[in-house]
C-alpha cells in the first residue's frame, strides 16, 4: 500500500533543489502481489479494468500508460542486481487520477515496497524512493523532483514535513489545525499539455541557472539564488526565463515563511502565502488553467477561507484550501454553485486526513 500526497506549499521547487511542505493522505493505492513460476509479469488495474503481461523489461511505449510505472520500477530492481522472478499483481485505490495527488508516485512506491518484500531485497526506504523517482524519469518520461515519491514513502500520521530537496533532509512537525480543515477541490480536468509543459518548465529553470552561472559559479540550482541576485542580472535573462526563475526563488522563500507560520499556528499568514503561491503559479510560472483559477477566485469572497492555491504540476487537478471547519458545508455549497455556473461542471470536494507512508502487509 502507498498513499497519495498533498503539498501545503512549495510547487515546482523540488526539481530546483528547493523546499516543499508535503504530507501523505488517507487516499491510497493497494496492491495484491505474489510470485509466480512462469517468469512472467502479469498486471491487472482494477480502476481501469485493464490487464497486461510481459516477459521483458524494456523501454518502449506500452498499450496502457500505467504499465510504464510498474515496468520502470522492475527495471530499477534489475539495475540493483536483484534476480527478477515472475509477479502476479492486482492493484487499485481511491486516489482520483489526474487530480494532482500523485497517484503515479503511489503506484511506483507501493509496487516498489511490495517487490522489496517479495524479493526479500532488504532495500532501505530512502533507496526505494530514489528508485521510484528514476522509474518515472526513465519510463514514464516525466522529469519529476523527489517530493511525490518521498511523501508517499515517508509520510507520518498527523504530521507534515519540510523536505530539503537538495540533501533530502526532512523535519516533521505536528499538523494541529485546531478549528481549521484542509479541503481539496478537484477541477475534474487534466489538460493534455501538463506533462510536456512540466518538462519544459524544468528546462527553462535550467536555462536560468546557466545564465546565473555566468556571474556566480556557486549557483548550482535556483535554490542558490535570491531576489537580489536575480534583479541584479535581470537584463541578461530572456524575459520569459526571468519570470519562471523569479517565481521559483520567491516560492522557496514562501515555504520557509509558511513553516514558521504553521509552527506558530499563524494560519492567517499561512493562508496569505498560499494565495501568493497561486498568483505566482498563474502569472509567472503559467501552469494554472481557467478551471483552477475559478476555484481560487471563488474563495476570495469567502471570509472563512484563509488560503487557496492550485496544487501539483498544474493545468488541472486540485486546489488545496485552508478553511474554518465550522464553514465546511457552506464552502462546499458555494464552491459547487460557483464552479458549475462558470464551467458547467461540478467539482469533487473532499477533506483529507494525514496518514502514514507506504507499507507492506502480510
Amino acid at each position: 500500500m502507498a498513499p497519495g500526497r498533498i503539498n501545503l506549499i512549495g510547487e515546482h521547487t523540488d526539481y530546483n533543489d528547493g523546499f516543499v511542505l508535503p504530507a501523505a493522505i488517507d487516499r491510497s493505492i493497494v496492491f495484491g502481489m505474489n510470485l509466480n513460476d512462469g517468469n512472467i509479469f502479469r498486471f491487472y488495474s482494477i480502476d481501469y479494468d485493464e490487464y497486461f503481461e510481459t516477459k521483458e523489461i524494456s523501454q518502449r511505449d506500452y498499450k496502457f500508460p500505467w504499465v510504464s510505472y510498474l515496468i520502470g520500477v522492475l527495471a530499477q530492481f534489475q539495475k540493483e542486481g536483484i534476480s527478477l522472478k515472475g509477479i502476479d499483481c492486482v492493484f487499485g485505490g481511491d486516489i482520483p487520477i489526474g487530480s494532482g495527488l500523485s497517484s503515479s508516485a503511489a503506484i511506483e512506491c507501493g509496487f516498489a515496497t511490495g517487490l522489496n518484500e517479495l524479493y526479500k531485497a532488504n532495500i532501505e526506504k530512502y533507496q526505494l524512493t530514489l528508485m521510484a523517482q528514476k522509474a518515472e524519469h526513465e519510463y514514464a518520461g516525466v522529469l519529476c523532483g523527489i517530493m511525490d515519491q518521498y511523501a508517499s514513502m515517508f509520510g507520518r500520521k498527523d504530521q507534515v514535513f519540510k523536505l530539503d530537496c537538495r540533501d533530502h533532509e526532512h523535519e516533521y512537525f505536528p499538523l494541529d489545525l485546531e478549528d481549521h480543515v484542509i479541503v481539496l477541490c478537484d477541477t475534474r480536468v487534466k489538460h493534455k499539455l501538463a506533462d510536456s509543459a512540466y518538462n519544459k518548465r524544468r528546462q527553462e529553470c535550467d536555462d536560468g541557472v546557466r545564465t546565473l552561472q555566468e556571474f556566480d559559479r556557486s549557483v548550482i540550482a535556483l535554490r542558490d539564488a535570491d531576489q537580489t541576485l536575480m534583479q541584479k542580472h535581470k537584463d541578461s535573462f530572456d524575459p520569459l526565463i526571468f519570470k519562471r526563475c523569479m517565481y521559483v526563488v520567491k516560492e522557496n522563500q514562501r515555504v520557509l515563511k509558511a513553516c514558521k507560520a504553521l509552527k506558530k499556528k499563524d494560519f492567517k499568514t499561512f493562508g496569505l502565502l498560499m494565495y501568493q503561491s497561486h498568483e505566482g503559479l498563474q502569472r509567472d510560472y503559467e501552469v494554472s488553467c481557467d478551471e483552477l483559477d475559478v476555484l481560487v477566485d471563488l474563495t476570495r469572497e469567502m471570509d472563512f477561507v484563509l488560503g487557496s492555491r492550485m496544487m501539483g504540476g498544474g493545468f488541472g487537478g486540485c486546489t488545496i484550501n485552508l478553511i474554518e471547519k465550522s464553514s465546511l458545508n457552506n464552502f462546499t455549497q458555494l464552491i459547487s454553485k460557483g464552479y458549475k455556473e462558470s464551467t458547467g461542471m461540478s467539482p469533487n470536494i473532499y477533506s483529507v486526513k494525514i496518514e502514514d507512508g507506504a507499507k507492506a502487509f502480510g
